[in-house]
């Protein structure tokens, strides 16, 4: 049986910005008891790539079990469910 307890963070820390959102998903994760796999995205590029990769508009996203729950308000509501 897969381990439901890993969570995948793609969030944004730029040089002169820390997404207040992917450090809100980051800490609801934990405190949920999931491992966080923290992919950090250090650079506008970064951001936009990933964005166009996986058809979003922002970040941070959530991908748990391979499935992914979306943002930081997504995941305070799967959490509560």
């Amino acid at each position: 049986m897969p381990d439901a307890n890993n969570a995948t963070l793609y969030r944004m820390v730029l040089p002169d910005h820390v997404c207040p959102f992917g450090v809100r998903a980051k800490e609801m994760l934990e405190r949920a008891g999931y491992a966080v796999d923290d992919r950090v995205l250090t650079s506008r590029e970064e951001v936009d790539a990933f964005e166009e990769k996986e058809g979003v508009a922002t970040t941070p996203q959530v991908f748990i079990d391979g499935e992914r729950i979306g943002g930081s308000d997504d995941l305070e509501r799967y959490l509560a469910a």
